[in-house]
């Protein structure tokens, strides 16, 4: 039997749009590892390897991050999945950890980013290149989004409002109920510091500055620069270090990679949607818990019509029900003061703000929505917090494809789980 890992620090940079700071991907990385050291209450010299993800770097950038942090010899291994990248590397830390490898491990994720997405090699095969093909196959246009919008960026968009168009063709949803999705992230956003955007925007501004219909700029994740981290240890380390207090316990954690369908007739599929299915539901499986067990979640939302699939894909509601799920939504008052919007009288999706409020440094995501829920299952966020949460899941999803699902609950071996629902005290329609 392998031995459970533990989140016992986190911490990330404030998400920034490119060029609007004077850093590089140093000043990231070892800002967003210390603030998780310090989290933790523990040294660099307890380390004992380091999990690195990035996609736009050179070979071992994640060993120069390190020596922003101390030269201590340490095994170091960098990994690139695009978008997925930072769930990657938890999974990687997770994995040293049960295999006993090692008892303290550092997950990092760093990315200076452009305004948009490109791929950086042209004399060689795309990675993506049997993606842009079946979209093609399946009707998708040839022609780039904007004139002057490079081919990556343009093909992302394209994947996505096809995906958003096939799903309102099945289930009659509507942009509208897209739009209601931003609009809820961006209000979530405007209670964190670490978000890109923080301020709230009406559903009216969503609809402007239309991408490829029914995608708005609104309803979009936009590029950044920044960096998050998180520690992660066994049982043996943590009662060692005396880190209970804020130890959050990885319960079960899947990545499912292009299956068959992938490259079917589905636009969704195309976008990771049975992917993301697979991966939720090894994780309860392998957790005993149903999505019911779930309070709150941190879904990749690079487009909102993305969140709103998950909503079926993770099983919190049916197929083509995504859209009343955010219709019936409900604005709950928390003890904080703050406001937190409750879908399904139950779940609340990317309290954060998601990635259309913080911002998408591609290989620090995974660990920004580590850092989130890791906050929320504390009890300090402030805000955005979910109050009484116990459990929460993690979806972050990469094109090329990876798909990772995590699940964490707070470590009390005294208290076993049970069935949380949650009963909003005061209410306001969405």
């Amino acid at each position: 039997m392998s031995r459970p890992a533990f989140v016992v620090g986190v911490g990330m940079t404030k998400f920034e749009k490119p060029l609007t700071r004077a850093w590089d991907y140093p000043d990231m990385g070892r800002e967003a590892a210390s603030a998780a050291l310090r989290d933790g209450g523990l040294c660099y010299d307890d380390v004992q390897a380091v999990c690195a993800s990035y996609c736009y770097g050179e070979p071992t950038s994640g060993q120069r991050v390190a020596y922003e942090l101390g030269l201590t010899g340490i095994p170091i291994f960098n990994t690139n999945n695009n978008c997925s990248s930072g769930s990657s590397a938890l999974m990687i830390a997770r994995l040293l950890i049960q295999s006993g490898a090692f008892d303290c491990v550092l997950a990092v994720g760093f990315e200076k980013m452009e305004r948009g997405l490109s791929e950086r090699y042209t004399d060689r095969a795309s990675p993506v290149e049997r993606h842009r093909a079946s979209l093609i196959e399946m009707g998708a246009d040839v022609r780039p989004v904007t004139p002057k919008m490079n081919n990556m960026t343009s093909d992302v968009i394209k994947m996505f409002a096809y995906a958003a168009n096939e799903h309102s063709r099945l289930y009659g949803t509507t942009p509208d109920q897209y739009a209601r999705i931003a609009h809820k992230n961006r209000k979530h956003g405007s209670n964190n510091r670490y978000a890109c955007f923080q301020s709230e925007i009406s559903l009216q501004q969503v609809a402007k500055q239309p991408l490829l219909y029914p995608i708005t700029t609104g309803m979009s994740a936009m590029t950044a620069d920044g960096g998050a981290a998180a520690i992660l240890c066994s049982e043996q380390f943590m009662h060692l270090h005396r880190l209970e207090k804020n130890a959050m316990e990885i319960v079960s954690q899947h990545m499912v990679t292009d299956i068959p369908s992938s490259f079917g007739k589905s636009f969704r599929n195309l976008c990771g949607v049975e992917m993301s299915r697979l991966a939720g539901q090894r994780c309860l499986r392998d957790a005993a818990m149903s999505i019911r067990d779930v309070d709150v979640l941190e879904v990749h939302d690079c487009f909102s019509c993305n969140e709103l699939f998950m909503y079926e894909a993770l099983g919190m509601c049916g197929e083509g029900k995504g859209g009343g799920l955010i219709d019936e939504a409900e604005w709950v008052k928390n003890a904080a003061g703050g406001e937190v919007c409750v879908v399904g009288n139950q779940w609340v999706v990317n309290p954060s703000g998601g990635l259309e409020s913080k911002g998408h440094p591609i290989g620090a995501t995974g660990l920004a929505q580590c850092a989130e829920l890791n906050w929320q299952l504390r009890g300090v966020a402030g805000k955005r917090q979910v109050d009484g949460c116990r459990v929460a899941m993690q979806h972050n999803f990469g094109l090329g494809s990876a798909a990772v699902v995590t699940l964490y609950q707070k470590y009390k071996p005294e208290q076993p789980l049970s069935v949380n629902h949650m009963k909003p005290p005061t209410a306001s329609k969405l």
